[in-house]
């Protein structure tokens, strides 16, 4: 079910009068009033699932809860505090600062004072309190003045401090599946929206349009109300749909886990060699909002890490896919793109040179500075030809085949490396075969001296 904003209040307030239930969003008159009626979660919810187990206990404790908006995190927070008669403190961590901080830890104490009660402290996207924030209630959850549940829709390993996530469960929560979905549509379409009758098209696409949010499928249906009675429309069509509601985008922000999570899986769907994963993952992107120069970067980056030298034409139509839509821009340059995505999946593919670059990275950086040997070094004075700088260099154009067979171009007393190991596919397949000549003509060379 839907998250709301919810201002510091009990979670057995009464509820306000008439007027104010009226005019409430549908999210929260149909929020669930018990677990048995919240609509998804059942991998923690259902028989024996680790929630069910923490509201059959009757003993709260602190947890983080992980998951896109609108499935059901504020209601999970409410419904514990009701269950174990929890003063219920609400705070968001982007309204909220120091002294907001400061006057729930003193009312939660004040609580435990006078009635004994617990606090159960709710902090919505807490991810955006920075660390000395979240450090400012491990003192009141180690005590047992509160008992901390915090929102978030990022990966808590990386956005809540790790001694605040020692002390806390972590219970990831999914979207709601399209039947899921459904079972919300069918109960909030009877309370908000009597005598308005859906085709299987409308509701199909009103789900769709929702993206497993619960809480946008709700206001959805709010606007689809309105705009039904003001047009006089009590049959709806995919058609009346598509009319009222302006097309929201996808699911996710830059620099949010659904966002990386989706560009992790078109860049390993371009590596696994599966054009139409690849394309899926794409338009998915571009569908949710996603800079298609972003999307470009990332393309180039695919064509270098992993089709290489296997097939260098990759690099170059991912940089000319960059420039036409730079220069068309959208819809038309998302096709170059798209073109760009597909080859890539259907090329050869190859991380040699990625492999090669990060070895070489990884010795320069824990080596010393290894001077250059003299026969590599430029002479352009009298002065630096008398020091040796440039004697005995073999320039390679004149020697048999245009190849200086034995000679050194690394620094005096470095190791043998062979970084570059090329493969057996694409145009590697002949890089190596030429390596190995090379080598070869090497070996011969300094066995003759």
């Amino acid at each position: 079910m839907p998250d709301e904003p919810t201002p510091p209040a009990r979670a057995n307030a009464t509820a306000g009068d008439a007027k104010s239930q009226a005019n409430a969003p549908l999210a929260e008159l149909l929020r669930p009033r018990t677990p048995d009626e919240v609509i998804g979660q059942q991998h923690l919810l259902g028989p024996g699932k680790p929630l069910r187990l923490a509201f059959q206990s009757g003993v709260p404790h602190s947890m983080i809860l992980w998951g896109p908006p609108g499935v059901g995190k504020t209601t999970l927070a409410r419904l514990m505090a009701g269950a174990f008669d929890a003063e219920f403190i609400a705070l968001s961590a982007v309204f909220s600062g120091v002294k907001e901080i400061r006057e729930a830890m003193q009312r939660a104490e004040t609580v435990a004072a006078n009635t004994g009660r617990r606090t159960i402290l709710f902090v919505d996207e807490v991810h955006r309190f920075n660390k000395a924030q979240q450090d400012a209630f491990l003192p009141y959850v180690e005590s047992g003045t509160i008992t901390f549940i915090g929102a978030t829709t990022e990966n808590p390993s990386f956005e809540v401090n790790s001694a605040l996530l020692s002390r806390a469960a972590v219970y990831v929560l999914q979207s709601l599946s399209p039947e899921e979905m459904g079972m919300l549509f069918d109960r909030a379409s009877a309370s908000a929206l009597a005598g308005l009758r859906f085709d299987e098209d409308a509701r199909a696409r009103l789900i769709g349009f929702a993206d497993g949010d619960a809480r946008k499928l709700l206001n959805l249906i709010e606007q689809l109300g309105t705009a039904a009675r003001t047009a006089h429309v009590d049959q709806v069509d995919a058609a009346f749909v598509d009319s009222t509601l302006s097309r929201n985008l996808r699911r996710f922000d830059k620099g949010g886990d659904a966002f990386y999570d989706q560009i992790s899986a078109l860049h390993k769907s371009v590596r696994g060699s599966n054009p139409d994963a690849a394309l899926y993952w794409f338009v998915r992107m571009l569908d949710g909002g996603a800079d298609p120069l972003y999307l470009g970067r990332r393309i180039v980056r695919m064509a270098v890490e992993d089709i290489g030298l296997a097939d260098p034409r990759g690099l170059e139509i991912s940089l000319q896919a960059c420039q036409t839509f730079e220069r068309l821009g959208s819809p038309e340059g998302e096709l170059a793109l798209a073109q760009a995505v597909i080859f890539l999946a259907c090329a050869a593919k190859s991380n040699a040179v990625y492999m090669a670059y990060n070895a070489a990275r990884r010795f320069v950086a824990e080596d010393g500075s290894r001077p250059v040997p003299l026969h590599l070094r430029n002479a352009p004075t009298k002065l630096m030809k008398n020091m040796g700088f440039g004697a005995e260099y073999r320039y390679a154009h004149n020697e048999q085949g245009g190849y200086a067979a034995g000679e050194s171009y690394l620094p005096d007393g470095m190791p043998d490396v062979q970084w570059y190991r090329p493969t057996d596919r694409g145009m590697e397949a002949k890089i190596a075969e030429k390596l190995d000549w090379l080598r070869e003509q090497d070996r011969k060379a300094r066995e003759g001296k």
